[in-house]
Protein backbone atom coordinates (compact mmCIF):
# COMPACT_ATOMS: atom_id res chain seq x y z
CA UNK A 1 0.00 0.00 0.00
CA UNK A 2 1.30 3.44 -0.94
CA UNK A 3 1.66 5.95 1.91
CA UNK A 4 1.06 9.62 1.31
CA UNK A 5 4.02 11.81 2.25
CA UNK A 6 3.18 14.62 4.67
CA UNK A 7 3.72 18.12 3.26
CA UNK A 8 6.02 20.27 5.42
CA UNK A 9 5.74 23.69 7.01
CA UNK A 10 4.04 26.46 5.06
CA UNK A 11 6.39 29.20 3.91
CA UNK A 12 6.25 31.81 1.18
CA UNK A 13 8.88 34.16 -0.16
CA UNK A 14 7.75 37.05 -2.36
CA UNK A 15 10.38 38.98 -4.31
CA UNK A 16 9.40 42.29 -5.87
CA UNK A 17 5.76 41.23 -6.38
CA UNK A 18 7.03 39.26 -9.40
CA UNK A 19 8.26 35.90 -8.09
CA UNK A 20 6.80 33.78 -5.33
CA UNK A 21 8.30 30.62 -3.82
CA UNK A 22 5.91 28.50 -1.74
CA UNK A 23 6.33 25.50 0.55
CA UNK A 24 3.58 23.59 2.35
CA UNK A 25 1.28 23.38 -0.70
CA UNK A 26 -1.09 20.42 -0.39
CA UNK A 27 -3.11 20.89 -3.59
CA UNK A 28 -3.63 23.29 -6.49
CA UNK A 29 -7.40 23.87 -6.45
CA UNK A 30 -7.56 26.17 -9.49
CA UNK A 31 -5.21 28.14 -11.67
CA UNK A 32 -5.32 30.71 -14.45
CA UNK A 33 -3.25 33.76 -15.38
CA UNK A 34 -5.21 36.06 -13.03
CA UNK A 35 -6.00 33.82 -10.03
CA UNK A 36 -4.43 30.84 -8.28
CA UNK A 37 -6.17 28.99 -5.43
CA UNK A 38 -4.10 26.60 -3.31
CA UNK A 39 -4.78 24.37 -0.32
CA UNK A 40 -1.83 24.82 2.04
CA UNK A 41 -0.97 23.49 5.48
CA UNK A 42 -2.18 26.88 6.85
CA UNK A 43 -5.50 27.04 4.97
CA UNK A 44 -6.69 27.99 1.50
CA UNK A 45 -4.54 30.65 -0.17
CA UNK A 46 -5.90 32.77 -3.03
CA UNK A 47 -3.40 34.70 -5.15
CA UNK A 48 -4.59 37.39 -7.55
CA UNK A 49 -2.59 39.23 -10.17
CA UNK A 50 -1.84 39.14 -13.88
CA UNK A 51 0.20 36.96 -16.22
CA UNK A 52 0.85 34.45 -13.41
CA UNK A 53 2.67 31.33 -14.49
CA UNK A 54 3.78 28.28 -12.47
CA UNK A 55 7.49 27.78 -13.12
CA UNK A 56 8.04 24.84 -10.75
CA UNK A 57 5.71 22.40 -9.00
CA UNK A 58 6.91 19.53 -6.83
CA UNK A 59 3.72 17.91 -5.54
CA UNK A 60 5.47 15.27 -3.43
CA UNK A 61 7.43 17.98 -1.55
CA UNK A 62 4.60 20.53 -1.51
CA UNK A 63 6.71 23.17 -3.26
CA UNK A 64 5.73 25.62 -5.99
CA UNK A 65 7.29 28.65 -7.71
CA UNK A 66 5.22 31.24 -9.52
CA UNK A 67 6.07 34.26 -11.69
CA UNK A 68 3.95 37.19 -12.85
CA UNK A 69 2.44 40.30 -11.26
CA UNK A 70 1.14 39.41 -7.81
CA UNK A 71 -1.45 41.88 -6.50
CA UNK A 72 -2.88 40.09 -3.46
CA UNK A 73 -2.57 37.06 -1.20
CA UNK A 74 -5.61 36.09 0.89
CA UNK A 75 -5.98 33.16 3.32
CA UNK A 76 -9.33 31.58 4.18
CA UNK A 77 -10.36 28.63 6.31
CA UNK A 78 -10.46 25.22 4.64
CA UNK A 79 -14.25 24.84 4.66
CA UNK A 80 -14.70 28.08 2.73
CA UNK A 81 -12.54 26.81 -0.15
CA UNK A 82 -15.14 24.18 -1.14
CA UNK A 83 -17.48 26.77 -2.62
CA UNK A 84 -14.64 28.21 -4.69
CA UNK A 85 -13.68 24.72 -5.93
CA UNK A 86 -17.25 23.97 -6.98
CA UNK A 87 -17.59 27.23 -8.91
CA UNK A 88 -14.29 26.50 -10.69
CA UNK A 89 -15.58 23.05 -11.64
CA UNK A 90 -18.82 24.58 -12.93
CA UNK A 91 -16.87 27.06 -15.06
CA UNK A 92 -14.64 24.31 -16.41
CA UNK A 93 -17.34 21.73 -17.20
CA UNK A 94 -20.53 23.81 -17.24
Amino acid sequence: MEQKQEVGTHKLTLAGRKTLALAGVKEVISFDAKEVVLDTTQGVLMLRGDEMNVTRLLVEKGEMDLEGRIDSLVYTERGKGKRREESFAKRLFG
